[in-house]
């Protein structure tokens, strides 16, 4: 496979390998990249690695990617390849579904947070697919193009924010050697009590006081999905 850094990575991809047998692949190359991802993080990724977890020669990978940007893109496809949802939902249940799968496909690969802002925006086929879907579930509801459109990418915002917060406090986390929330709270203390001290916020500290799902993710994350899915309904009345 030639290598013509003007042309997109996939279809650079698509052009047909100069031999029958190859010992790379570009799937190949994005599973070992992956897997050293999710146990090592994404400053672990470097071609000179992958080459060595791949057993070939250092600029063997660079037949299939230019560098780590297209490496990137290639992880972010193969990840995302397998987001399909089941035949027969409504819009909303489609939505819901999505924003769900997105999420354990984020905590299962928690490096997905921490993109650079060129991987976070490229159009990966898979990626490309998952818009389909979500498109497809709003297309026959009477909803001009831009109206299905800001519909997604306010689910998928949604679910990024809520993740790009959890992979912070896990990070601060990690970096701080705290293993439980209660931990974390003890940390953020003393700060936290000269805010509530000021007496400038005294329903957030009867939030402190009183609430009984601080440390609850998933019911906070189903929560707020299932209002924004509520709220546009009643919106649009769809």
């Amino acid at each position: 496979m030639t290598t013509d850094k003007r042309a997109p990575l996939w279809e650079r991809l698509e052009r047909p390998a100069p031999a029958p047998r190859q010992t790379l692949s570009a799937q190949r190359i994005a599973s070992a990249a992956v897997t050293v991802a999710d146990a090592e993080g994404l400053e672990a990724i470097t071609m000179r690695r992958l080459a060595t977890e791949l057993g070939v020669a250092p600029m063997a990978p660079y037949r299939y990617v230019s560098g780590k940007d297209d490496l990137l893109e290639l992880m972010v496809d193969h990840v995302y390849a397998g987001m399909r949802l089941p035949a027969g939902l409504g819009w909303r249940e489609s939505l819901h579904a999505l924003a769900v799968r997105t999420r354990e496909l984020m905590l299962e690969h928690r490096w997905l947070a921490q993109l650079p802002p060129r991987t976070k925006l490229a159009l990966t086929p898979s990626r490309m697919a998952v818009a389909e879907q979500a498109l497809t579930a709003l297309d026959g509801l009477g909803l001009d193009t831009d109206t299905m459109m800001g519909i997604f990418r306010g689910v998928d915002a949604y679910v990024h924010g809520a993740m790009s917060h959890d992979s912070a406090v896990d990070a601060f986390m990690s970096e701080q050697s705290l293993s439980t929330d209660d931990e974390l709270r003890t940390e953020l203390a003393p700060l936290m009590a000269w805010h509530m001290r000021t007496g400038h916020y005294p329903t957030y500290q009867h939030y402190l006081r009183t609430a009984t799902r601080k440390d609850d993710r998933q019911w906070q994350f189903d929560l707020g999905l299932n209002c924004l899915l509520e709220g546009i309904a009643a919106r649009l009345n769809i």
